[in-house]
């Protein structure tokens, strides 16, 4: 099994179930199949920014969203080809088949000049919370997709 899948399958476990404990986890991801040292369970939880806390129903790990979003918007610069605006609306175009998961990204960042997105397959609408703020809308998906150069 390759990392992305053993990083989706940890996020999953940690996110549907109380898990304590390394070896908990660990055991939980041989049972999906997953069978992988302490050492390299270590280095995917850095990887993911997963955090151990305590709850009332006692020590478990969670997935930091800062820590997630960050990642993520690493990579959003090589989805994004192309951000066009009218008076109104900012538009996105993506790779094919990314839409949705830019969206997704955009609206995590809870930006206060975005009321919203729209996806499809590879064309989101953005929309801002006022016709007087979409050229910092558009500045700020311009600043996104810049980031490929540098990611």
């Amino acid at each position: 099994m390759d990392k992305q899948s053993r990083h989706a399958a940890i996020k999953h476990i940690i996110s549907h179930r109380l898990v304590g404990t390394q070896e908990d986890l660990r055991k939980a991801l041989k049972s999906a199949g997953f069978g992988i040292t302490q050492a390299t369970l270590s280095r995917d939880l850095k990887d993911l920014g997963v955090a151990r806390v305590n709850s009332p129903e006692g020590p478990k790990y969670v997935i930091h969203v800062e820590s997630e979003e960050r990642r993520l918007q690493s990579f959003i610069g090589l989805e994004i080809e192309q951000v066009d605006a009218n008076e109104s609306l900012v538009v996105v175009k993506t790779l094919p088949g990314r839409a949705q998961g830019v969206a997704e990204i955009i609206d995590s960042l809870h930006h206060p000049a975005i009321l919203g997105t729209i996806a499809g397959d590879n064309t989101i609408l953005v929309t801002p919370t006022s016709t007087k703020r979409n050229k910092e809308v558009m500045k700020l998906l311009q600043g996104l997709m810049m980031k490929k150069q540098v990611a």
